[in-house]
């Protein structure tokens, strides 16, 4: 099999983002169907899925793929991994700040993607 690019690498870092963003939306609209325990078990395994993806992508990446660009946007996937697992178990537990402030976070995002494409453009 031949060596990961780092071309690839980015294709397959920004894959695994966009999981994690699939599983943002069923978050936000798990807000108005809190009270239902099936929906928020179906939202929790695809949560937990969408993160075991990722972290799997993330940990195929080849160090000899992992330039300055493809480090990156790695950072910027933990970062919203991280940030989903913390909204997860919130939810585990039954707790309502899990669903608070969704948009806040997803507009920080947006400026981490802009501050990526900024320096990707340098």
């Amino acid at each position: 099999m031949p060596e990961m690019t780092s071309g690839t690498a980015l294709r397959q870092v920004r894959q695994a983002q966009a999981g994690l963003r699939k599983a943002r939306q069923l978050l936000k609209q798990t807000r108005v169907a809190a009270a239902d325990p099936e929906r928020v078990a179906k939202v929790l395994r695809a949560g937990w899925a969408a993160l075991a993806h990722c972290h799997k992508l993330l940990a195929e990446v080849p160090l000899a793929a992992a330039n300055e660009d493809v480090m990156t946007k790695q950072l910027a996937a933990q970062r919203y991994a991280t940030s989903l697992l913390v909204r997860l178990r919130r939810l585990a537990r039954n707790d309502p700040a899990a669903l608070e402030n969704l948009e806040d976070e997803d507009d920080d995002d947006d400026n981490d993607n802009s501050l990526d494409q900024d320096e990707h453009d340098s």
